[in-house]
């Protein structure tokens, strides 16, 4: 009967510490969200993006917008280095 109140007891901390590590590592991940509009070459596009922070965020949405607007690594990067015509933040 003792190593069953054992075995209840290290099942009941390993739950326990599992539920711990998840409450803790989302309290970490605060995301901003953004829309980021860009226009190159006459052409618009509209990501939606998340990050850790508003350049993360402004990034990695140029990104995917400039690669459908640009064509090439030259245009591509001169795309990227445009401002975005329109950048609404999200809750």
């Amino acid at each position: 009967m003792g190593s069953r109140i054992g075995v209840k007891i290290v099942v009941g901390l390993v739950l326990f510490g599992g539920l711990a590590l998840i409450l803790y590592s989302s309290m970490g991940l605060q995301q901003i969200t953004g829309e980021i509009c860009i226009t190159y070459n006459g052409r618009t596009d509209c990501r939606i993006a998340s990050g850790a922070d508003e350049a993360e965020v402004l990034r990695t949405a140029a990104d995917m917008a400039c690669s459908a607007l640009a064509s090439g690594m030259a245009d591509r990067i001169s795309c990227q280095n445009s401002e975005p015509t329109r950048v609404t933040w999200r809750e």
